[in-house]
């Protein structure tokens, strides 16, 4: 029911992910009377879909703490809880980012050896994409959350993008060794020494986002949230300084008609709707956040990525790295233990 356009756009997305992968499954959470009729209109859903009726939702404008009290009804709470139960393998939603935070994460729970949970999610770079962490989960970080900020997103690039050994870059203020605050240059140190899959490359600079400089970027919520909202601002921009040139004139719109393929396919790799899905990262189940303004496809899209998660076990890569940083992390202290005692 969370979505600007809820719940016409869940279903036809659902409709959609289906076509693309044909073994899943749904359990949609909402009011049936409304449902019910949508999912007249999609004969190949009627077999695949149950409708679990509840008439509470969670508002957009509700604090995270009142949905965590009051929402324990709610089709937000009641679909997180059926990935608890093993009834699901994730969940999908649209609605209040807050909240979905809040519930998951007292639901589901934090894995070992993670403090904070993490929104990550893919840009469309030069190079192809690039995972950015955090995006808006956590405004201060120190520089634990950051290094396990990198192991997630490093096995998130190896699920998503099929990626073994994916290159991580911590973003700063410049790439220089002495620049930036303690958390980031004491996150770079840990990363220079841990023995993980992953290659860390070292600092980055905001620039180095859209270039693809490295397959995983990580960063505190607050400085990731402005980056992303700020890219999709340019991208917004320059389209409409697109749009505006080609009408200037008669010969820029025969341009325009000359240049159509090309510009579709600019606009396809740009369109945000291919890159929809903000993953709540460090939690024991898949919980995935749409963003609340898209259309089918992009539903579409955010529930292919959890489908994803789940069929590659992101979780337990994400718990088995965590293991073995934490195992390595304590050999020196143990090894130093057993020559004092000798």
């Amino acid at each position: 029911m969370g979505g600007d356009a809820a719940p016409n756009m869940v279903v036809d997305g659902a409709a959609l992910a289906r076509e693309r992968h044909p073994n899943i499954q749904f359990l949609l959470f909402g009011d049936e009377t409304e449902i019910a009729p949508l999912l007249a209109r999609h004969r190949a859903l009627r077999d695949v879909v149950e409708v679990r009726h509840t008439d509470i939702q969670v508002k957009s404008t509700d604090r995270p703490s009142i949905a965590l009290r009051q929402g324990r009804q709610s089709s937000m709470r009641l679909a997180i809880n059926a990935v608890v139960d093993g009834e699901a393998g994730g969940v999908v939603s649209a609605g209040n980012t807050g909240a979905l935070m809040a519930m998951s994460k007292f639901a589901l729970k934090t894995m070992n050896g993670i403090d904070r949970p993490a929104i990550c999610s893919c840009l469309p770079t030069l190079r192809g994409e690039s995972v950015m962490l955090d995006l808006g989960a956590n405004v201060e970080c120190d520089q634990d959350n950051l290094v396990q900020f990198a192991i997630m997103g490093a096995a998130f690039a190896r699920t998503i993008l099929g990626l073994p050994r994916p290159t991580v870059g911590l973003l700063n203020v410049g790439e220089e060794e002495m620049k930036g605050n303690e958390a980031v240059k004491g996150a770079a140190a840990v990363l220079n020494q841990a023995d993980l899959p992953l290659r860390f490359h070292g600092f980055i600079e905001g620039t180095d986002i859209a270039k693809g400089t490295t397959d995983v970027i990580v960063t505190d919520g607050f400085t990731g949230n402005v980056a992303l909202k700020t890219m999709e601002g340019t991208a917004n921009l320059f389209s409409q300084f697109l749009r505006t040139a080609f009408r200037q004139s008669t010969l820029s719109r025969l341009g325009y008609l000359l240049a159509k393929p090309s510009m579709k396919a600019l606009r396809d790799r740009i369109d945000p709707r291919h890159h929809n899905g903000g993953v709540l990262l460090g939690l024991n189940g898949v919980s995935v956040k749409s963003h609340g303004g898209m259309d089918d496809v992009g539903f579409a899209t955010a529930i292919g990525l959890a489908v994803d998660m789940v069929a590659d076990d992101l979780v337990g890569r994400i718990t088995a790295d965590m293991a073995h940083f934490t195992d390595s992390d304590k050999k020196p202290d143990e090894t130093q233990d057993r020559a004092v005692a000798r």
